[in-house]
C-alpha cells in the first residue's frame, strides 16, 4: 500500500537525483566551454606572434615564399621557417593561392586523409578569424586561423592549432565520477527524505490515532491536540476538524435528545392507550365484532411501548448515562431461565429449542437483567428466523477467565456482505421490517445485545452462512469469586 511518506521519499530521491544530473550536465558543458574559450584564447595570442614574426620578417627584405618546379608546392624562406619551428604548438601558413607553405612538424606527419581534410577545412579560410575543430588521424584538433596584414601578398592566413583530447577528458572524468558518487547520494537522499517525511509527516499521524479514538458518538466531545499550535497547513487541518466534531457533537447531542425526550413523552400516552384497550377487552359490554380491532390495536401498542423503551435506553447509552448494577450472577440460572421462554415461543413456531449448559453455577459479576435481556435477543431472535421444524441451541460453556453463550439455529442465514450490518440500528436480515412482515420486529435487538455485551466487558460474534442458518457467540470475563459488586456506566 503506498503511502503519503512513501510517495514523500520517492519523489525527494527523484528530485535529488534529477537535480544532480542537471548539476552535472551543466557543470561538464561549463567546464567544455571554458576549457575550449581558454585554448582558443592561447591559440589566438599564438596565431598573433606567427602574423606579427611573418609581417616582420617582410620588411627585413624580400618575399617570404620561395617557388619550387611544381606550381602546387611552395615553402617559405628557410630562416622563417627556423623562427617559426620555435613556436610550440601546431603552425600552418597559407598562402594566395590557398598552399600551405609551411607547416610544424606534428602538420607534417599527417596522413593524406587529414591532410586533405586540413585543406578543405583551414586552408580555404574565408573570414578574418575563425576556429575549426577537426578530427586527425583519431586526434581531435582545435585551430584558432586567422588572417595575416603586412605578410606581403604571398601569405594571407595562419593557423595556430593544439590537440582537445584534454579538454573533452576533464568533462568525462567529471561524469564518471558523479555517477560513481550517484548511488550514495540516492540512498542518502531516500533515507534523508524518508525521515524528513517522517518527521513532518508526524502531526498528521497524532491526528489519525486521535481521529480513530473518536469511534462512536459518545467519543464526539475530544478535540485534537495540534489546534491552534501553528498557522501552517496542519493546523488549519486540525482546525478545521475541531470545527467538524463541533459541528457533529452538537448534531448527536440534538439527536439523542430528541430521542431520549420523544421516547420518554410517548411513554405515558402508550400507557393510557394500553389500560384503555385492555379495559375495552375485560369489559362485557363491548361488542364482539370490536374485540378483533382492539386486540390488533393492543399488538401494535404493546410493539410501539417496545420501540420507545428501546429507542430511550439507546439514547441513554448514548448519552453515558445507562448504568449496569453489577452484583454476583449464576449465568447458567439465567440461559435456563431464557431456555424455558424460548421453549414456548418454539412450539408455537414448529421450532426445537435444546440446552447445553455445565450442571453447576457459572457465577461472575453482571447485571442479571440485562445479561437475560441480550440472551433473549439472541434466542428470540434465533426462534423468529427459524422455520417450522428447524432448530435452535443454547450453549454455555465456561472457563476460569470467560464465560461463553452461543445461540445457533437452522433459519434462513445471512448473507456474507451482511454480516457486518447486523449490529446496525434497526436493520433486518430479510426484507420484512414493516409491521405487517412475517416477522415483524423493531430491529434494535442486536444493537442493544452487542452493547450489554461491551459494557460488560466482553464481545459477541456472528458465523452465518445463507439457508444454512447462523451462530451467535457472546463471551464474558469470569470476575473473581466475592468480587464487590460495582456499577458502570
Amino acid at each position: 500500500m503506498r503511502t503519503i511518506r512513501a510517495t514523500l521519499t520517492l519523489w525527494y530521491t527523484v528530485a535529488l537525483a534529477a537535480t544532480v544530473l542537471a548539476f552535472g550536465i551543466t557543470i561538464s558543458l561549463l567546464e567544455h566551454r571554458s576549457g575550449f574559450g581558454k585554448l582558443d584564447e592561447r591559440l589566438t595570442a599564438v596565431g598573433d606572434l606567427a602574423a606579427g614574426l611573418l609581417a616582420a620578417e617582410r620588411r627585413a627584405g624580400g618575399p617570404l615564399v620561395e617557388e619550387s618546379s611544381d606550381p602546387l608546392i611552395a615553402t617559405l624562406r628557410l630562416e622563417v621557417q627556423q623562427r617559426l619551428d620555435a613556436i610550440p604548438d601546431w603552425v600552418i601558413v597559407v598562402d594566395s593561392a590557398a598552399r600551405g607553405v609551411y607547416g610544424s612538424a606534428e602538420v607534417r606527419r599527417f596522413t593524406p586523409r587529414a591532410a586533405d581534410l586540413l585543406r578543405r577545412r583551414v586552408f580555404a579560410v574565408a573570414g578574418p578569424h575563425e576556429t575549426v575543430t577537426l578530427d586527425l588521424d583519431r586526434t581531435r584538433v582545435r585551430f584558432v586561423v586567422r588572417r595575416v596584414i603586412g605578410a606581403g601578398p604571398e601569405v594571407i592566413a595562419v593557423a595556430v592549432g593544439a590537440p582537445a583530447r584534454d579538454l573533452d577528458l576533464a568533462p568525462r572524468r567529471l561524469v564518471a565520477s558523479m555517477l560513481l558518487v550517484a548511488p550514495l547520494i540516492l540512498v542518502f537522499a531516500a533515507v534523508t527524505g524518508y525521515l524528513l517525511s517522517a518527521r513532518a509527516l508526524q502531526p498528521v499521524g497524532r491526528m489519525i490515532d486521535e481521529l480513530e479514538a473518536i469511534s462512536d458518538g459518545r467519543s464526539l466531545h475530544r478535540r485534537l491536540g495540534a489546534a491552534g499550535a501553528s498557522a501552517d497547513e496542519v493546523g488549519r487541518l486540525a482546525n478545521a476538524l475541531n470545527s467538524l466534531l463541533a459541528r457533529l457533537e452538537a448534531s448527536f447531542v440534538a439527536l439523542r435528545r430528541f430521542v431520549a425526550d420523544a421516547s420518554h413523552e410517548l411513554k405515558t400516552p402508550l400507557t393510557v392507550m394500553r389500560g384503555g384497550v385492555e379495559r375495552a377487552l375485560t369489559d362485557q359490554a363491548t361488542s364482539p365484532d370490536a374485540l378483533l380491532p382492539l386486540e390488533e390495536t393492543l399488538q401494535e401498542v404493546h410493539r410501539m411501548t417496545e420501540l420507545v423503551d428501546a429507542l430511550l435506553m439507546l439514547a441513554r447509552v448514548d448519552e453515558g448515562r445507562m448504568e449496569l448494577h453489577k452484583e454476583p450472577v449464576d449465568l447458567a440460572e439465567v440461559v435456563r431461565e431464557v431456555f424455558e421462554t424460548a421453549q414456548m415461543l418454539g412450539e408455537g413456531a414448529g421450532v426445537e429449542v435444546a440446552l447445553e449448559a455445565p450442571d453447576g453455577p457459572v457465577e461472575l459479576e453482571a447485571d442479571r437483567g440485562r445479561i437475560r435481556q441480550l440472551v433473549m435477543n439472541l434466542a428470540t431472535n434465533a426462534v423468529k428466523y427459524t422455520g417450522a421444524g428447524g432448530q435452535v441451541g443454547l450453549t454455555l460453556t465456561s472457563s476460569p477467565q470467560a464465560a461463553s453463550i452461543s445461540v445457533h439455529d437452522t433459519g434462513i442465514g445471512i448473507a456474507p456482505g451482511d454480516v457486518d450490518r447486523v449490529f446496525d440500528r434497526f436493520w433486518r436480515a430479510d426484507a420484512a421490517r414493516s409491521r405487517t412482515g412475517e416477522r415483524p420486529g423493531i430491529g434494535l435487538g442486536l444493537s442493544i445485545s452487542k452493547w450489554i455485551a461491551e459494557a460488560h466487558g466482553g464481545s459477541i460474534a456472528l458465523s452465518s452462512r445463507p439457508g444454512r442458518g447462523s451462530t451467535f457467540t457472546v463471551t464474558l470475563p469470569r470476575a473473581p469469586r466475592g468480587a464487590a459488586a460495582v456499577i458502570e456506566s
